[in-house]
């Protein structure tokens, strides 16, 4: 039974710091959602073998996959592009980095990254969603998050996006049923 509470307390104090340790960068405004742990199930019968579910990818491979996805997209053209809903125009971008921090809220894993418009200069930050279909990760959805550091949008406790002026339209702001990252 010591056994058992020291495993709890410790486990506890892991989750516990691990939390702590992808603390929010943008100040935790950007997402809404709390960062979900991956588990599995443990039995506490010594007898009984321990059943854990698939290992949550890494930070990095998070983050690889989203630079894979760019450089992907990027073959033919040299840029990433990506249309522009208050220009109204296609954005030729490069790639300048993908923020150190990853988070996860529903079903999406998420991180922000930044890139420069090759035609006009502006600097612009997008969030970037990945999803892991059986280890399999993939880019869901991209949206332009900020230009020369003025927010488009942020996001409420819920993981609800919320329009920023210029308002967008309101099924713009409701895209996938007016949740974002898997919020529920």
């Amino acid at each position: 039974m010591n056994n058992i509470f020291r495993i709890s307390l410790a486990l506890m104090f892991v989750i516990g710091f691990s939390q702590l340790s992808v603390a929010a960068e943008h100040g935790g405004k950007e997402h809404g959602g709390a960062t979900q742990e991956h588990g599995g199930t443990a039995t506490t019968d010594p007898g009984q073998a321990v059943t854990t579910a698939p290992a949550a990818p890494s930070n990095d491979d998070i983050k690889n996959a989203m630079k894979a996805h760019v450089e992907n997209e990027s073959k033919d053209t040299g840029t990433f592009d990506i249309f522009d809903p208050d220009t109204g125009k296609i954005r030729t971008l490069k790639l300048v980095r993908v923020h150190e921090r990853v988070g996860k809220t529903g079903d999406y894993y998420y991180s922000c990254a930044d890139f420069e418009d090759t035609t006009t200069g502006e600097k612009l930050d997008l969030d970037i969603d990945v999803e892991d279909k059986d280890g399999q990760l993939n880019v869901a959805d991209v949206r332009i998050h900020k230009v020369e550091g003025k927010e488009r949008y942020t996001y409420d406790e819920n993981d609800n996006r919320i329009p920023l002026a210029p308002a967008a339209a309101p099924e713009a702001a409701h895209e996938h049923g007016g949740k974002e990252h898997g919020g529920k």
